[in-house]
């Protein structure tokens, strides 16, 4: 237990500082890769793979870990990456922790892990079109020389893989509630373009209009513009939902930066995360959120929204 509390301690001093830890690694080509650390549960060298005939194409089997069967996702095949991969072995894999589910991602040299700075890392490109697999790319110096590192967007990877339903049960509803949703406006935060569209799938089905913006900086330059200009931030939305990892600026600092703000202090904040397991609440008490949502589930966001409207006709 307190090398359980010692790890979580050490994790949660990243959680407001603007700052991450991504693991660097090779998929066979001359690009380097990456992964938030935060989402590795560990790497293990390749075990004994089970096949499963029938399986999703990327799927390469199943192992044993930890008394469990996982799936094994191979990443390089996943992203479409391109080229020869000439003596590439893919005899590594990496344990993640993702929207409440555990996978494996079958990947080849595992290089650095390195710290830095949500700041260093920025949105892809716009000339590379929408197909892509990045959410964010950064410069790593790196035996002595700089390195660019492609961060992958595993949303989407796992997206194509597990179909994500966006209905709405319908004992969740409460219509009365949901009648006053209609027309309400959310800003919704996050840089993968996949988890914008869920959220806002699910939330549009209750007449709810979606703002969207792709990392925490230019949430938080489009919220100060609205009180700078001298509106009521209740005027423009209901609520945010925020992811907590992106480029720039992430979520806990965006979290961090509008409760400092008198202007917009009391704005309901819900943490949308695909993180999961032993460190949320020791971030969602630091950071100030009100709601932590791992996601994907659509039926807690509609809840978490009715609840926002519901305290909202009350004041």
């Amino acid at each position: 237990m307190s090398k359980l509390m010692s790890s979580i301690d050490q994790r949660t001093k990243l959680v407001g500082e603007n700052r991450l830890e991504i693991l660097m690694f090779k998929l066979g080509s001359r690009h380097t890769f990456a992964l938030n650390v935060f989402k590795v549960r560990e790497v293990i060298t390749l075990p004994k793979l089970n096949r499963m005939p029938g399986s999703h194409s990327h799927l390469t089997g199943v192992i044993n870990y930890r008394g469990k069967s996982i799936p094994i996702i191979d990443l390089r095949t996943a992203i479409q990456l391109k080229g020869s991969a000439e003596n590439y072995e893919a005899n590594n894999v990496i344990i993640t922790e993702y929207n409440r589910s555990v996978q494996g991602f079958l990947i080849g040299q595992i290089m650095h892990i390195v710290n830095t700075s949500w700041s260093d890392i920025q949105p892809p490109p716009s000339n590379v079109g929408k197909n892509h697999y990045l959410t964010a790319i950064t410069r790593i110096k790196f035996e002595e020389r700089e390195e660019l590192v492609e961060i992958i967007d595993v949303e989407k990877v796992l997206a194509e893989i597990v179909h994500y339903d966006t209905s709405i049960s319908e004992d969740v509803l409460d219509h009365q509630i949901s009648t006053e949703l209609k027309g309400r406006k959310i800003l919704v935060v996050d840089d993968s373009a996949t988890a914008r569209s869920q959220i806002r799938e699910t939330v549009t089905q209750l007449g709810v209009e979606v703002i969207e913006d792709h990392n925490g900086l230019a949430a938080l330059k489009r919220l100060k513009a609205w009180v700078d200009a001298g509106k009521s931030i209740d005027d423009e939305i209901l609520m945010m939902f925020t992811d907590a990892e992106m480029p720039e600026m992430d979520g806990y600092r965006l979290t961090a930066e509008v409760r400092d703000d008198p202007r917009m202090s009391h704005l309901f904040i819900a943490l949308n995360t695909s993180l999961s397991g032993s460190f949320n609440e020791a971030m969602v008490k630091k950071v100030g959120c009100d709601r932590l949502i791992s996601k994907f589930q659509p039926d807690l966001l509609v809840q978490v929204l009715q609840e926002r409207m519901r305290a909202a006709l009350e004041t």
